[in-house]
C-alpha cells in the first residue's frame, strides 16, 4: 500500500485483537520514531503491550477496547502543529504495515503513559491490529475549508480532498487553506480543541496530495 492509498484507506479504529505486533514491524516503526524524532525534537515512544493506560472509565467511555500498544508523543508549549504533522506521518506508515490507529486526546490514563518529563502536552496514538475496520467520517465540503486569489489548479483541489480524509479532534476539521497565488498555499487553524494538532494533521495530508513540489507554504 502506498502512503497515497493509506490516507484513502485509513479509518480510526478503537477496538484491536489481542495480537502482537511483529519485532520485524516494530523495527520498522523504531525506525520513523527515531527519523521523526531527530528531524522535529519532540520525544515520541512506541510502547508494546502495555494496557494499563487504556484500563480506565475514560477509555471504556471513549468506545476503546483491546488496546496494548500505542505510541505517545510529548512536547512543550508552541509545538502542537508538529506534533501533528510528525504523529500522523507514523499513523500513516501504519496504515501501510497493515495497522489499525487512533488518534486519542483525552480518553486513557495520563499518568499511566510513558513520556519524557518536563514536556507540558501530550497526545497517544493507539495502535495494533483492529477487530474492525472504522468508518467514513463526515466531512465538510471544499468550499467550507478552501479559498482562492488566483484559478485553482488540480493539485491544490487534490491537496484539500486529501486533507479532508485526514482524522481530526472530534471531527472538527477547524482548518482552512487559502491559494494566495498559483505556487503558495497558505493554511490556518480555526478556534476549536486540539486544532492546531489537527493543522499539522492535515498539512501533511495537503503535501501528499498536491505534491510538495507544486507550491510552497506562505
Amino acid at each position: 500500500m502506498t502512503i497515497e492509498e493509506a490516507i484513502r484507506h485509513r479509518h480510526s479504529v478503537r477496538k484491536y485483537l489481542d495480537k502482537p505486533i511483529p519485532e520485524d514491524v516494530q523495527r520498522i516503526l523504531m525506525k520513523a520514531i527515531e527519523d521523526a524524532v531527530a528531524e522535529s525534537g519532540l520525544d515520541i515512544h512506541l510502547v508494546i503491550d502495555e494496557p494499563e493506560a487504556f484500563d480506565c472509565r475514560l477509555a471504556h467511555y471513549g468506545r476503546f477496547s483491546g488496546v496494548k500498544n500505542y505510541i505517545s508523543l510529548s512536547f512543550g508549549k508552541g509545538m502542537d502543529e508538529m506534533a501533528g504533522y510528525y504523529g500522523e506521518r507514523l499513523v500513516l506508515l501504519a496504515e501501510t504495515l497493515g495497522l489499525s490507529t487512533c488518534w486519542v486526546a483525552l480518553t486513557y490514563r495520563k499518568a499511566s503513559v510513558k513520556k519524557t518529563r518536563g514536556k507540558d502536552r501530550g497526545i497517544v496514538i493507539s495502535i495494533g491490529y483492529g477487530a474492525e475496520r472504522g468508518s467514513a467520517h463526515r466531512s465538510k465540503s471544499f468550499d467550507s475549508v478552501a479559498k482562492a486569489n488566483c484559478p485553482i489548479p488540480l493539485w491544490f483541489r487534490n491537496g484539500v480532498e486529501a486533507a479532508l480524509l485526514a482524522p481530526t479532534a472530534i471531527n472538527q476539521q477547524r482548518f482552512l487553506f487559502t491559494l494566495v497565488d498559483e505556487h503558495a498555499v497558505k493554511a490556518e487553524a480555526r478556534p476549536g480543541f486540539w486544532s492546531k494538532v489537527d493543522l499539522g494533521i492535515v498539512k501533511l495530508h495537503f503535501e501528499i496530495g498536491a505534491g510538495k513540489e507544486n507550491f510552497a507554504w506562505k
